[in-house]
């Protein structure tokens, strides 16, 4: 592994750059190297912001001083954190695909050569990997969509995508959080808000998380919705080791 490389990014933040490569193991030290950090409870520490290959951290500089918080984060990137296992959570996304609610499912399998079942099939057949989050409060940047489904993105975007939209640009999966322009090809939908603002923690997962897509009938899309809004629904997770 590459050492880790700090820049201070204007006068309270400070950048970590990793090797610049999208891959589980640099996000996953990423990701354990934001859990070490909590761990720690740094006084001045304000947010972190994990990406692909970086972690921004915002900080209080009337508490702690560049040259301190430098010299303690490097002390922590040094240990092999990625090495230890973690416990991860799987949240499972019920979503249903084509028609309507998956407008260009069509173009996805005319693409692919298959059958839109085969494409669904292919896209429910795998844990995501949450890269980060970004665009939009929520939005999910997942790694790990089968090749044979990599669609390129709309040649004109959308003016209006609908919220809870779960879409594929190129090699990358995810959902809209809400409502938004947007050029992913959408081919389902999801009645669960993976953002909300009223709710005690707004967005549902984190970076280092992972998503699998389940299927449901229209039916069942329509039960968990009206759930959703009555406030009854509950996602549901599974927890595995990293």
């Amino acid at each position: 592994m590459e050492k880790v490389k700090f820049y201070p990014a204007g006068d309270s933040a400070i950048l970590l750059v990793f090797k610049q490569e999208i891959a589980p193991e640099i996000n996953g030290k990423i990701t354990s190297l934001v859990r070490l950090i909590k761990e720690q409870q740094i006084e001045g520490i304000v947010d972190m912001i994990p990406s692909f290959c970086a972690l921004l951290i915002n900080y209080d500089s009337r508490i702690i001083s560049y040259r301190s918080i430098h010299k303690r984060l490097a002390r922590l990137a040094e240990l092999d954190v990625a090495a230890s296992k973690q416990k991860v959570r799987v949240f499972q996304i019920p979503t249903c695909y084509g028609g309507e609610y998956g407008p260009d499912i069509g173009f996805i399998s005319e693409r692919a050569g298959l059958s839109e079942q085969e494409v669904i099939d292919i896209h429910t057949s795998r844990d995501y990997l949450i890269y980060m989050l970004g665009f939009m409060p929520g939005f999910s940047y997942l790694g790990g969509l089968d090749e044979r489904i990599h669609t390129p993105r709309l040649e004109t975007p959308r003016v209006k995508i609908t919220g809870g939209s779960v879409g594929i640009a190129a090699g990358q999966t995810g959902i809209y959080p809400l409502d938004s322009p947007g050029g992913w090809q959408l081919l389902g939908l999801t009645p669960v808000k993976t953002y909300d603002p009223n709710r005690a923690v707004p967005i549902l997962y984190n970076a280092g998380d992972y998503i699998r897509f389940v299927q449901i009938s229209e039916d069942d899309f329509l039960q968990i919705k009206k759930e959703v809004e009555t406030g009854t629904y509950e996602c549901q997770f599974i927890e595995k080791e990293a």
